[in-house]
C-alpha cells in the first residue's frame, strides 16, 4: 500500500499532525505505523516524538534545537514524502501481548445488555472476544489507552447513549468494530465486557505503558480467582508484574 497525505495541519507551535484519512483503515494504518517507524529510525534531532494515529501521523518539535528548520511544516511535509517514496521493507511484526481478562459479571457491566442486543448468549459472546487476534492502532484520549482494531464484526455495538463519568481502571469495552482497555478510572462511553488484572499504565515503570502501536493483543479468559491473584501479584511486584508480558519481535 502507497498512502498519500490529504493534509498537514499545525498543532499549537511544536507539533504537526499529516492526516491520510478521516475513517479507519486497518490497512492504511499498518502502513502507517511503518511509516512512523522509518521517520522514528532516522532519529531527525528535531523531532521529540512520532506518534501514529488511526489515520495519521503527529511529529512532535523541540522549539530549543539548532536543528529545528525555519519552516517546520514544510519539513514536515519533505521527511513524510521522503517515507513514503523509499523502499520500504515488510516490517517486523509487533510483539504478541496476552492481556487475561475476567468476564465475571462484576466486571463485564455491560455484557448481559450487550449480548441480549446481539442476539447472542453471553458465553458466546466471551468466546467471540477471546478469539481473535488484534493489533493496537494508536494510543490515545489518555496515557496509555490503547484502541485496537481486530474486533469480531459480529460484536460491533454504538458507543453507549449515556458515557459513564468513570469506568474502572483496567476495564476491557467494545465499541464499533474496535476494543479498548482502559487504563485507570476515566469517563468513557463503550461497552464494557471484562476487566484485566494487569497494571495497564504506571509512569513510574521503565515501560509505563503495558500496550504499544503495533503490538498485537490476544485476551485470554481467567477465573475470578486468577484475577485476584494476579491483581494480588502485580500489587507487590511480583512473578505478574514481573514476568514476560510481550514475545514476537521489537515494536
Amino acid at each position: 500500500m502507497n498512502p498519500r497525505p490529504t493534509g498537514i495541519v499545525p498543532l499549537g507551535d511544536a507539533a504537526a499532525y499529516v492526516e491520510f484519512s478521516e475513517t479507519l483503515d486497518l490497512a492504511l494504518n499498518a502502513a502507517l505505523q511503518e511509516v512512523a517507524a522509518l521517520i522514528r529510525a532516522q532519529q531527525p534531532p528535531w523531532i521529540r516524538d512520532v506518534v501514529p494515529a488511526l489515520g495519521g501521523i503527529a511529529l512532535h518539535f523541540d522549539l530549543d534545537h539548532p536543528a529545528l528548520p525555519e519552516v517546520p511544516l514544510l519539513a514536515v511535509a519533505e521527511l513524510v514524502d521522503g517515507c513514503l517514496a523509499g523502499d520500504r521493507a515488510a516490517p517486523e511484526p509487533g510483539r504478541l501481548v496476552e492481556v487475561p481478562v475476567c468476564y465475571e459479571p462484576e466486571f463485564g457491566i455491560d455484557l448481559p445488555e450487550l449480548a441480549a442486543s446481539l442476539g447472542l448468549d453471553v458465553e458466546e459472546v466471551i468466546r467471540r472476544h477471546g478469539a481473535r487476534e488484534y493489533a493496537v492502532l494508536m494510543m490515545g484520549f489518555a496515557p496509555g489507552h490503547p484502541y485496537l482494531g481486530g474486533l469480531d464484526p459480529a460484536l460491533s455495538v454504538p458507543r453507549r447513549a449515556n458515557p459513564r463519568p468513570a469506568v474502572p481502571a483496567g476495564s476491557v469495552a467494545i465499541a464499533n468494530v474496535q476494543c479498548v482497555v482502559y487504563p485507570y478510572a476515566i469517563p468513557g462511553g463503550w461497552n464494557v465486557i471484562g476487566r484485566t488484572p494487569r497494571v495497564v499504565f504506571d509512569a513510574y515503570r521503565a515501560e509505563p505503558s503495558l500496550l504499544a502501536p503495533r503490538d498485537r493483543v490476544r485476551f485470554v479468559r481467567v477465573s475470578r480467582q486468577d484475577y485476584e491473584r494476579l491483581a494480588a501479584e502485580e500489587a507487590r511486584g511480583g512473578p505478574a508484574a514481573d514476568a514476560p508480558r510481550r514475545t514476537g519481535g521489537p515494536r
